[in-house]
């Protein structure tokens, strides 16, 4: 028998709380599967684990790890962009107008770069006013948006492409340092900003929020809209620099220069743990989904696949993303009565 002593002593001690192991395992898939991958490819290419070719998936990844870096800021909110195409479109036929080329006199070279980032840094802002000032969803008013960067675009090519001649735009894509393009060393400087943005910010805190419990977030005080606009503003010079990225690669402005982006975007987001839903992901998440991505492709080049599977495998791998990181929270957010 025990004791009335004993028994109020176990009532009083509580059991210690388990440490939540599901969402440390959750967070590290996305990194295990791309080990796995990258070893899957290793060992059925030997071309796949060449250091020419590991260069080549960093280079290849730093157009997208950019635009995924503004993207996983308005996917945290619980938010969709398709303004990308529109905005690095803008962005790429304006820094090929501002630096040295075969259309103008201009020869404004960093300036120009920092020109074309203000004006996509200016199309994301317009997406996060209309957002909060019309009350539609976020695709509908990125969309429009999309819409208008690419007629701004579509008026400043006027007929005639825009090829660059500034050799510090094109050296961007063509000089090394230490075996990387320096594209890749500014992809990951933007990686960088932005998860510092994202852990030390309050912009990057309340992005989190917004996702999380926007109402809740209301209720304390806060005032929600201005920090969409924010978000959508960051999200916007980041889809800027990476239409000034393209017109490096290739030398020219295009219209174009960001078709495709937004799906490759969010679906390196998605992969790399970032929730369609908000409140969960980051930057680093969306930096592992990334390299997932574009080692993915890579490998299924080396291996011989034909390029018109790999948008099919892109899909079923955003669909098994997706469904992963929803499952779980329906089961967790289910009632039992």
């Amino acid at each position: 028998m025990t004791s009335p002593a004993q028994a109020d002593t176990e009532d009083v001690i509580a059991p210690r709380p388990q440490p939540r192991r599901g969402v440390s395992l959750r967070d590290a898939g996305p990194p295990i599967a791309l080990v796995v991958i990258v070893g899957i490819f290793a060992v059925l290419s030997s071309d796949f684990r060449t250091i020419g070719n590991v260069q080549n998936i960093m280079d290849a990844a730093a157009v997208l790890a950019v635009a995924a870096c503004g993207i996983s800021f308005v996917l945290m909110m619980g938010s969709i962009d398709l303004s990308v195409p529109g905005v690095m479109g803008a962005s790429a036929i304006a820094v090929a107008l501002l630096v040295a080329n075969n259309r103008n006199d201009n020869t404004m070279g960093l300036l120009g770069v920092l020109v074309a980032v203000l004006l996509g840094a200016a199309l994301g802002c317009l997406s996060g006013i209309a957002l909060v000032s019309l009350k539609v969803p976020s695709f509908m008013t990125t969309l429009g948006v999309s819409a208008v960067g690419l007629g701004v675009a579509t008026l400043m090519f006027a007929g005639v492409q825009p090829n660059i001649t500034d050799e510090m735009l094109r050296g961007w894509a063509v000089n090394r340092f230490l075996g990387l393009a320096y594209l890749t060393w500014i992809a990951m400087a933007c990686v960088l900003v932005g998860w510092l943005i994202q852990r030390y910010s309050r912009l990057g805190r309340y992005a989190y929020a917004i996702g999380g419990a926007e109402e809740v977030l209301a209720l304390s005080g806060v005032k929600v809209a201005p920090y969409k606009v924010a978000v959508f503003t960051l999200a916007g010079s980041f889809y800027g620099l990476a239409g000034v990225m393209v017109t490096s690669q290739l030398g020219a402005g295009l219209v174009q220069a960001g078709a495709g982006y937004d799906f490759r975007a969010i679906t390196a987001a998605v992969v790399g743990g970032t929730l369609l839903t908000g409140g969960r992901g980051g930057v680093l998440h969306s930096a592992v989904g990334v390299l997932l991505v574009t080692v993915l492709i890579n490998g299924l080049v080396q291996i011989g696949v034909s390029p018109y599977w790999q948008g099919g495998v892109q899909g079923l791998i955003v669909v098994a993303a997706v469904s992963a990181a929803v499952i779980p929270q329906r089961r967790r957010n289910q009632v039992t009565k």
